[in-house]
């Protein structure tokens, strides 16, 4: 098993429309900036009405406020002065310093609902599936490629995230899964670390440079 080897960085995923977009967009661009081009921003909508309410956003219209978001993003990431008058925000003559180095920075959608499915294929650069490898990531994933192709859009343009475990003893497992994703049309995977009783940040590191090793992976520098 080959997968290209490299790091990405990247959120999974920030709520967007409980927020301002001239206000993400410079966080998204700040951190791109400082990681030489290598962010991706995940975004998504959440479950929590509270949370919307207690920031004063409308939890029913998050949907329709993520996709005009989408669009007011990349404009800030890619154009120096913006003037936008929408439905939801309203950004008269802002403009972005720095500039991030990735113009537009990639957004990658979280994703486990037919709305959800038909709006990542319309306008993500990528996916998070919230299903394993199966009937189910096959079922989510063909409503990606059907949105995607209504839209005039290639599906095999988007990429897709899948998500694996490490425990103590498991790297083998943890190859075959990922094998699995791989096999799913998965272009790039996160080992989560967590929970498995490490005590430092060496410990981490530790247990990626087994998941490398397992995965048959070629260390390259930044």
């Amino acid at each position: 098993m080959q997968l290209k080897p490299g790091i990405d960085v990247g959120s999974a995923v920030m709520q967007i429309p409980a927020r301002t977009p001239a206000t993400t967009a410079m966080t998204a661009a700040t951190i791109d900036t400082i990681t030489g081009g290598r962010f991706r921003l995940g975004v998504g909508l959440g479950w929590n009405a509270v949370e919307y309410e207690a920031l004063g956003q409308d939890f029913g219209r998050r949907g329709a406020r993520m996709t005009e978001q989408v669009g007011l993003l990349r404009r800030l990431w890619t154009e120096t002065s913006v003037s936008h008058e929408g439905q939801f925000d309203q950004v008269t003559g802002a403009g972005l310093a720095p500039m991030p180095v990735q113009r537009p920075i990639p957004l990658w959608f979280g994703a486990q609902s037919p709305r959800a499915y038909a709006r990542t294929g319309a306008l993500a650069d990528g996916w998070f599936p919230q299903v394993r490898p199966g009937p189910d990531l096959e079922a989510a994933k063909r409503q990606v490629d059907d949105a995607a192709r209504a839209a005039g859009r290639d599906p095999a343009s988007l990429g897709m995230e899948g998500r694996v475990s490490w425990r103590p003893g498991n790297a083998e497992r943890l190859a075959a899964r990922a094998r699995g994703w791989q096999d799913s049309g998965a272009t790039h995977l996160s080992v989560n670390t967590m929970g498995a009783g490490l005590a430092s940040v060496d410990g981490h590191l530790e247990a990626l440079s087994e998941v490398a090793a397992a995965l048959q992976l070629t260390s390259k520098k930044p």
